[in-house]
């Protein structure tokens, strides 16, 4: 939210000679994020000033139009003639006042004025839109003053557009919406000083009468507890903005629109209620407040038809939906150039009903940004009653006597508070009174309890407040205060977080990270060591992965987790496995040039508990109860952590060295090996076997096993679900559940023998369906104690062997610990560990 300095002052008395770094830290203090304090003062140098247009010529023959302008400036220039400018708007016509920055200025971000030859004309200086001075956005076209603008050419124009201000731009958190208007920003600024606050809510406004200005009815009053309306006939459709609002509304970022439009905006930033005006004429028939009717569309003053749903609410005429409450109006019943007749409309909508329409549809006005966040449902009739003076007094037009009030709205539940309970949380003495005047200051209603509260801090009984209960009911403004932790922080803000102490806690005996934790860094390193690089993918996926991952409708990844308030309504469920997300990744690092990719994640994936129903309410005023803990664990979806990596295009690359090597199905398996490596597993509990697992291809996909257990699968994912995902072709990839490997084992310190080893190769001829895996096992079993490595490093198939049938090369390392290995002793090694591969896998050597 972006708002001047000068407006705040006009609702609390900040100090004359406030610095802005302490009007900074002020807001900081008070849990209000400060993005920037901007100093419009300081922003553009040189001369700014108010010039008149007195001659326009279009130049032709250009690619866009443009217009050679003679503008009185006065005597700035230092002539009295006329500055020649060249000028690319088209929202100015002879006799319009502008604003002028002549040669030698700078603008914001560095941009030097200088005079110079441009389109065939001489140009010195340049005409201004809001967005070159840094007020605003808007750049559609350059400032043209109002009427009531007493300023003449030559004139500064430094106070006439606002430059003679502090704007702060400042980011609200989503419980403190109040903080989203000028009363609510004025109200914390005269906590922090201690200056008096003049509340415009608490100007009079007349209340409902028996006879509405329009007829309405409200038929959901649980998404609309109240609404309130009023008639202003007869305005004048020509009648500006005046200058001095359009201005405050530019610096806050909205554009100027028209008088009425404007003014519903002025006051939403003034009150924090927005607001929406209806062209009167416009509508047919009675108003109705209702849910939306599953597909019924409505046209929003964006120009986009959209689509409505039953939860959707809607303001209704005889046609139809005329407009999306509290998110945006609609096209039918917006106030045009030829408006006359107004309707203001302030209503208090429903916060979650708002939030989930402004996703659904993608809509993020203002107006939602607010109404999300909690309005004040009693400011209605004052923003009513505000909105008309404005509109008569710079439009004319008549008022209506009668003003429609149709008030549902429930009254706040008090909420009972210790007195000490500030004290007994933060570690802070709070004696009662001094509680009860902060939470006063916030503007609650603060009712004693049966011990009497003293005046004096120092009372004896009082520092500590034991045994005095408050009874503590929070203004309408406040809706994010339902509990006494919500008052309790309240009391800690307001008196000061520098006042807190920072005390660490002590650190609990042991060797700091658990088993699980070491887990998981290790096999982040190794993956980061060999070439893979870490993504962090959103655990948010659709109800249309699962098919297109070609998953088996019994497989138990199908039924997924469903988010009841989902950031996208594409993406409402909880991953089931890491690959969706990770794919999606890896397909955008494809699109924007990445062609050799091997990325890695490791998180968690979600499984929900069948039938587990719903958790317990739990509050925040004690701790849950050991049986509330196991009710909600019981609720709470499975979380596994696995770890997942993709690969695609190639490997190895390409260079002068030779061409690259494209990564295939035996990288991803070596990975899963790599991860079961790093987790602690000893390489002989590990097996690797063929598998038909989706998404994986049938004939290339493995299961990683550990003590004869699944754990993961790997290989090539299949040429269906690449298709469907738009991923290259050979695609591949790994996830292996590491929440499902066993302990890490003690492994015992390595003997290194200084002996040399003996390396004998041996070629096995074995029938096609032998895994590798089993030979190797074979070999090891056979070998004895001497062997100490083995190693596949050749596969050959041929018509010499006979179909069906393949040569494993492998490499045997035989070395003893205490002695240098004969010949004939690796030899019997050898031909020991062959023999055990043709007893149990009819192995037989190549060229035997």
């Amino acid at each position: 939210m972006r708002v001047s300095v000068s407006w705040l002052r006009e609702y609390v008395d900040l100090p004359a000679d406030l610095p802005t770094g302490d009007l900074e830290q002020a807001l900081v203090d008070l849990g209000i994020e400060v993005e920037s304090v901007v100093d419009l003062r300081e922003s553009v140098t040189g001369q700014l000033v108010v010039g008149e247009v007195r001659e326009i010529e279009e130049l032709t023959g250009f690619k866009k139009p443009i217009r050679f302008c003679r503008v009185d400036v006065g005597d700035a220039n230092g002539t009295g003639e006329p500055q020649e400018i060249v000028c690319g708007a088209r929202n100015f016509a002879p006799g319009d006042r502008v604003v002028v920055i002549l040669p030698g200025g700078v603008l914001p971000g560095g941009f030097a004025i200088g005079a110079r030859k441009t389109y065939g004309h001489n140009s010195a200086g340049m005409i201004c839109s809001a967005k070159e001075l840094g007020l605003g956005d808007d750049h559609s076209g350059i400032i043209v003053l109002g009427p009531d603008v007493t300023a003449k050419p030559g004139d500064d124009a430094r106070p006439v557009v606002g430059l003679d201000d502090v704007v702060l731009d400042l980011e609200i958190t989503p419980d403190r919406g109040y903080a989203l208007s000028l009363r609510g920003l004025a109200r914390e600024l005269s906590h922090a000083f201690d200056a008096p606050l003049r509340d415009p809510a608490l100007v009079p406004a007349p209340g409902g009468t028996e006879t509405p200005p329009y007829p309405v009815e409200v038929r959901d009053t649980v998404g609309c507890d109240r609404f309130t309306a009023r008639l202003v006939r007869g305005i004048d459709p020509t009648a500006p903005t005046p200058s001095w609002m359009a201005q405050r509304l530019v610096t806050a970022g909205i554009r100027s629109i028209s008088l009425p439009v404007d003014i519903t905006n002025y006051v939403m930033l003034e009150l924090g209620q927005p607001m929406h005006a209806f062209d009167a004429d416009r509508i047919a028939g009675p108003l109705v407040v209702r849910r939306a009717e599953a597909g019924e569309k409505l046209t929003t003053l964006d120009g986009v038809n959209r689509v409505l749903t039953a939860d959707d609410m809607v303001i209704c005429d005889d046609t139809g939906p005329i407009s999306l409450a509290a998110v945006m109006g609609g096209e039918t019943s917006e106030v045009v150039a030829s408006t006359r007749n107004v309707l203001f409309e302030a209503a208090h909508w429903d916060p979650a009903m708002v939030g989930r329409t402004a996703r659904r549809h993608k809509l993020f006005s203002e107006a939602a940004k607010r109404w999300e966040r909690g309005v004040d449902p009693a400011v209605a009739l004052v923003a009513l009653e505000r909105a008309v003076r404005l509109l008569t007094e710079h439009g004319g037009g008549t008022p209506s006597a009668e003003i429609l009030d149709i008030d549902h709205v429930r009254p706040r539940t008090p909420i009972t508070l210790p007195a000490d309970l500030p004290t007994r949380r933060v570690g802070v003495e709070y004696p009662p009174a001094r509680v009860v005047a902060l939470l006063e200051q916030v503007g609650c209603t603060v009712a004693q309890g049966a011990d009497r509260l003293s005046e004096d801090p120092g009372a004896v009984g009082v520092a500590s407040g034991a045994g005095t209960v408050l009874s503590v009911t929070p203004p309408t403004w406040r809706p994010d205060l339902t509990d006494p932790a919500d008052l309790v922080e309240e009391v800690v803000r307001l008196d000061g977080y520098d006042k807190v102490p920072s005390v660490l806690p002590t650190a609990p005996p042991g060797r700091g990270l658990t088993p699980r934790q070491r887990r998981r860094r290790a096999v982040a390193t190794s993956l980061a060591e060999r070439g893979y690089v870490e993504v962090l993918a959103h655990p948010f996926v659709s109800p249309e992965l699962a098919d297109q991952l070609g998953l088996p409708a019994d497989d138990p990844r199908r039924p997924a987790v469903r988010l009841a308030n989902p950031l996208s309504e594409e993406e409402p469920l909880l991953r089931t496995t890491l690959l969706g997300p990770l794919l999606g990744i890896l397909k955008r690092n494809l699109g924007r040039g990445h062609r050799d990719l091997a990325l890695y994640e490791i998180g968690a994936v979600f499984h929900p508990r069948v039938g587990a129903g719903s958790p317990p309410a739990m509050g925040v005023d004690r701790r849950p109860t050991d049986e509330e803990f196991a009710a909600a664990d019981a609720v709470v979806p499975e979380q596994p952590v696995h770890a997942a990596v993709v690969l695609s295009g190639d490997l190895d690359p390409a260079g002068w060295w030779g061409p690259g090597r494209p990564a295939g199905w035996a990288d991803a398996i070596e990975a899963g090996r790599d991860v079961l490596a790093a987790a602690g597993i000893p390489d002989e509990r590990v097996e690797v076997r063929a598998a038909e697992y989706a998404p994986w291809h049938p004939g290339r996909c493995a299961e990683l096993r550990v003590d004869g257990s699944v754990v993961g699968h790997a290989g090539e994912l299949h040429p269906v679900v690449v298709a469907a995902l738009e991923l290259p072709r050979r695609t591949c990839a790994m996830e292996l559940n590491l929440d499902a490997l066993p302990p890490t084992p003690v492994t015992p310190a390595p003997t290194v023998s200084g002996f040399p080893p003996a390396l004998i190769d041996v070629a096995l001829v074995v029938d096609d369906s032998v895994p590798a895996e089993q030979v190797r096992r074979a070999l090891e079993a056979g070998a004895g104690e001497l062997l100490e490595d083995v190693r596949l490093f050749d596969v050959y198939s041929g018509a010499q062997l006979g179909e069906g049938r393949r040569s494993l090369a492998y490499k045997l390392t035989f070395r003893a610990p205490d002695r240098t290995l004969t010949v004939e002793e690796a030899v019997a090694a050898r031909d020991a560990a062959v023999a055990v591969a043709a007893e149990r896998l009819g192995a037989t050597l190549r060229g035997a």
